[in-house]
């Protein structure tokens, strides 16, 4: 029977267990949007992890819609990320970076020149981001034009190129969580027309383009993508959501991506009976990747769909911000420490390097 602890090759990457480190945004990049000496230990300390997904970076300064996240778009984020993904190599561990655009998910002062955010729509999100001033609402967008697109493509290619060349071990394209991918994704986001509105081909050609450009440049197997079906963080539901993203896994499926990482009903919500509305062994079935399940896991579900097929990989999230050695305590059935959620964004190494982890 398949443990949850067995190692498990995913595309071109070999890992030591299944359990994995989900992309949690923290807010503590130094100036220029650069990984700073804090984020190096915060890695660190988690590299037993089987697979760190590292927080979402953005692939360009368009692409930013929180204060003090890290990039992967200069020359000093790149080295800045290299230091992390040497400190997480030498402690044994994996590491991929979560490739970012927010699309509307923003505010003129985080962009260039104070532009406005860009997306599939000029509709604003009724959101808010985090600012220099606080939480302040998202700026209203601008639609992308068609002949931008091809831009917006090549900086996801390029960010995937800078990813190898900071050390990572490959990287996971953001398609989830209602940022720029998915606002293209859904028609309750999507009001184009064109090749890339209306139908569902057309709405999915943003994300296969994106796939199609990363993996040419990095390879397949290094590539992973992350979808959340359910989630309406700034976004109402696709209209169908099964039809949607079926077609998008079945359009994925000849890829040979490493893994799909998908986030079972609201992102960050419990694990309410709303969240089997949706057919995801579906899905599964119609990928023949690795398949990482996350959201609200306890060991013990974790434990018996992995054992299961349900899942070749669980990712967990808030633990492994409040538990280093997560790895350990799960194997050994030990209490977790206490999350300090007031510490989870900004800030310095309180409530994010000071987590003890168990004396050996």
């Amino acid at each position: 029977m398949t443990s949850l602890f067995d190692p498990i090759q995913i595309g071109d990457i070999a890992l030591s267990n299944r359990i994995v480190m989900a992309p949690l945004t923290r807010n503590r990049a130094i100036a220029g949007n650069v990984a700073g000496p804090l984020t190096v230990e915060y890695y660190r300390q988690r590299a037993t992890a089987g697979l760190i997904i590292a927080e979402a970076s953005q692939i360009s300064p368009m692409a930013q819609g929180y204060l003090a996240t890290p990039g992967i778009h200069s020359p000093e984020q790149i080295a800045g990320w290299r230091q992390v993904t040497d400190a997480v190599h030498a402690a044994g561990g994996k590491i991929v970076l979560q490739l970012w655009h927010v699309g509307r998910i923003s505010h003129t002062s985080l962009l260039p020149d104070g532009a406005a955010p860009v997306s599939s729509t000029d509709k604003v999100a009724n959101a808010s981001t985090f600012t220099s001033d606080g939480f302040v609402p998202v700026s209203t967008p601008r639609a992308l034009r068609d002949d931008e697109i091809p831009g917006l493509i090549e900086d996801y290619r390029r960010a995937a190129r800078n990813a190898i060349d900071a050390g990572f071990d490959g990287v996971e394209l953001h398609a989830a969580n209602t940022y720029l991918i998915e606002q293209f994704l859904r028609d309750s986001v999507n009001d184009r027309s064109g090749p890339y509105g209306g139908s569902i081909a057309n709405r999915a050609r943003l994300l296969l383009e994106v796939v199609e450009a990363i993996t040419k440049e990095i390879g397949a197997g290094r590539t992973g993508i992350r979808l959340s079906p359910m989630t309406t963080f700034t976004a109402p539901l696709d209209s169908d959501p099964q039809a949607l993203y079926g077609y998008v896994v079945e359009q994925l499926a000849p890829f040979g991506l490493a893994y799909l990482h998908v986030i079972e009903g609201e992102t960050g919500g419990t694990r309410t009976p709303e969240a089997k509305a949706f057919d995801y062994e579906a899905l599964h079935r119609a990928f023949p990747g690795a398949w990482m399940l996350n959201n609200g896991y306890s060991r013990d579900l974790a434990i018996e769909n992995v054992a299961a097929g349900k899942a070749d990989l669980v990712a967990f999230g808030r633990s492994f911000i409040s538990t280093p050695d997560l790895v350990r305590r799960l194997k050994d059935d030990l209490p977790l420490n206490e999350l300090q959620a007031d510490k989870l964004y900004g800030g310095g190494a309180e409530g994010y390097t000071d987590y003890p982890a168990l004396a050996a």
